[in-house]
């Protein structure tokens, strides 16, 4: 095991995992699975009340990431700013497509995600499934913005709200 990426991640971190979105990284173990000793981080996701284990030599492979910085919150804002893209592709294939960019950890493709899937007041009603895949990219984008800006998660999810109805004034 290389030592660079034992110490890319500590204790009391904050990374991003792709399935999961932001959590904290609690400690760092040993355990025994299937008679390997694995060092494993212990990553806490306090909102969702869950605890994860990752092993060390796996992680950046997984695709955990740290969070992102002030600069990238900057433009992943800015996308959700832009236009609507819509596919004109069937609903199961986008809604498939939406779900892999939410999972992907990577913080534009979320920001896309949700510039993509909001409504205006004036606009038709949402889908269940179409609210379900916004709220899941929303809460992603709204937890790394206020784990990087050191905001609560209110006050990030209203600052996201502003840019989202900025665009449409």
């Amino acid at each position: 095991m290389s030592k660079s990426k034992k110490n890319e991640f500590r204790p009391d971190d904050f990374v991003v995992y792709p399935a999961h979105g932001v959590g904290k990284i609690v400690s760092i173990e040993e355990q025994e699975v299937a008679g390997l000793k694995l060092e494993m981080f212990v990553i806490s996701f306090e909102k969702d009340k869950m605890t994860l284990r990752v092993p060390t030599a796996r992680a950046t492979e997984i695709g955990m990431r740290s969070l992102a910085s002030l600069d990238q919150i900057d433009r992943a804002l800015d996308t959700l700013k832009g236009k609507a893209r819509v596919k004109r592709a069937m609903w199961s294939r986008r809604a498939q497509e939406y779900e892999q960019k939410i999972n992907s950890g990577d913080l534009m493709s979320i920001a896309e995600v949700v510039r993509d899937l909001h409504r205006n007041d004036d606009q038709r009603e949402q889908s269940y499934s179409e609210r379900q895949l916004y709220e899941a990219a929303l809460d992603r984008l709204t937890r790394e913005v206020a784990a990087v800006a050191g905001l609560d998660e209110g006050a990030a999810q209203k600052r996201v709200d502003e840019v989202l109805t900025s665009r449409a004034a």
